[in-house]
C-alpha cells in the first residue's frame, strides 16, 4: 500500500487530466455546432440569392417582353375597348385620366373602327364622370365616322350610367343593373356618443360655416337645407346630361330620375338602353368587326408582375415606391 501522502498526490494529478478530456470533448462539440451553423447560414444565403435571382430573371424576361410586344395591332381592323371598371374616382382604375387617355388612343387609331365603353361600375364622383362624358362628346364631334357604344356588364349605375349616356348606343345584359340616376352624400353624427363617453369637443374656427357638416357637431336645419340644394343642383345636372345623351329615346316615367335601379330588360322598356347584348355581340353584329382590342392602361410592368404573382400587399408597395370623399353618384 502507498502512503496517504502519495495517494493524495496521485488524485491531485488525475483530476486535471480528467478535466482536460472533458473540455476537449466540449470543444469538439462546440466546434461541430459552429460548423453546422456556418453551413446552415451558407445554404440559407445561397437559397435566398437563388430566390432573388429567380425573381429578377422573371422580371427581366417580363420587362423585355413588355418593351418589344404590344396588345394593339395597328395593322388589323378591330373594335376598341375601353374599360370603366370599379369605383369612378381620382386615383382609381376608373379615374377620368385613365379613361380619357384610353379613349384618345382609340379614336386616334385608324384601325379601330368603333369604340366600346365596357362598363362594370356602381358609380362614383360626379366630377370624374362629367370629365369623361364631355371628352366622349368632344371626340365624337372630331371623329364623326367612329361610333361609341356603351356595354354594361353586371352594373352600370349612377356615375357609370352618366358616362354611358355619352355613347351613341347603350347595350346591357337582361339581368344587368342599370340606372340609379340620383345623388347621395352620407356620413355619421357622433354628438350623443361623445356626451355618453364624456368627450369634450374643442373646435376653433374663423368663418361661421367652417364646421359645416362636422360629424362631432349637431346638424342644424339651415345646414341641412343648404346641403340639400347642393345635392339637388348636382342631380339636375346629371338629369340634363342624361336627357342630352338619350334624347327622345327616354320614356317619361315619374321614377326615371328617382335613383331607382332597373334590370336590363326594364331599362330597355324605359329607353335607358338600346338593346340587349355583350361586347362581343356588339362588335360582331353592330360594328361588324369582331376582333376586340383593349386600350385600357395595363399599369407598369412591375405592377403587372406583382398582380400576377398574387402578392396581397403589392399595390401598397408599388404606391410607396412611386410606381405608379365627397358627393357621389351611386
Amino acid at each position: 500500500m502507498q502512503p496517504p501522502e502519495q495517494n493524495a498526490k496521485a488524485e491531485h494529478k488525475a483530476k486535471p487530466e480528467h478535466k482536460t478530456k472533458e473540455w476537449r470533448l466540449i470543444e469538439r462539440t462546440m466546434m461541430g455546432l459552429q460548423k453546422e451553423q456556418r453551413s446552415a447560414r451558407r445554404w440559407g444565403i445561397f437559397f435566398k440569392l437563388l430566390t432573388f435571382g429567380y425573381l429578377f430573371v422573371i422580371l427581366g424576361i417580363y420587362l423585355f417582353a413588355n418593351v418589344f410586344t404590344s396588345d394593339i395591332d395597328d395593322s388589323v381592323d378591330h373594335t376598341a375597348v375601353v374599360q370603366v371598371k370599379g369605383m369612378i374616382a381620382d386615383g382609381e382604375d376608373a379615374s377620368a385620366d385613365k379613361i380619357i387617355y384610353s379613349l384618345r388612343k382609340a379614336f386616334a387609331d385608324d384601325s379601330a373602327k368603333a369604340v366600346i365603353l365596357r362598363i362594370n361600375s356602381p358609380g362614383g364622383s360626379p366630377v370624374q364622370s362629367g370629365y369623361v362624358y364631355d371628352e366622349v362628346k368632344r371626340l365624337r364631334a372630331l371623329h364623326p365616322q367612329k361610333k361609341v357604344y356603351a356595354v354594361i356588364l353586371d352594373i352600370g349605375a349612377s356615375g357609370a350610367y352618366y358616362i354611358a349616356a355619352s355613347a351613341d348606343e347603350i347595350y346591357a345584359d337582361k339581368a344587368s343593373l342599370v340606372g340609379s340616376i340620383g345623388v347621395v352624400s352620407s356620413g355619421f353624427g357622433f354628438v350623443d356618443l361623445m356626451e355618453k363617453v364624456g368627450v369634450e369637443r374643442r373646435n376653433l374656427i374663423a368663418g361661421e360655416n367652417k364646421t359645416f357638416l362636422d360629424p362631432f357637431s349637431p346638424l342644424e336645419d339651415k345646414d341641412r337645407m343648404f346641403w340639400q340644394t347642393v345635392l339637388n343642383t348636382t342631380h339636375q345636372q346629371f338629369i340634363e346630361q342624361v336627357r342630352q345623351g338619350r334624347g327622345d329615346r327616354l320614356k317619361e316615367n315619374d321614377q326615371l330620375f328617382s335613383g331607382l335601379v332597373w334590370t336590363g330588360e326594364q331599362a330597355l322598356e324605359l329607353g335607358l338602353i338600346d338593346g340587349l347584348g355583350s361586347s362581343s355581340s356588339v362588335a360582331r353584329d353592330i360594328v361588324g368587326v369582331e376582333k376586340l382590342v383593349d386600350y385600357s392602361p395595363k399599369g407598369t410592368p412591375l405592377e403587372q408582375l406583382i398582380d400576377r404573382l398574387g402578392v396581397s400587399f403589392g399595390k401598397t408597395i408599388a404606391t410607396q415606391l412611386g410606381l405608379n370623399n365627397s358627393v357621389q353618384l351611386r
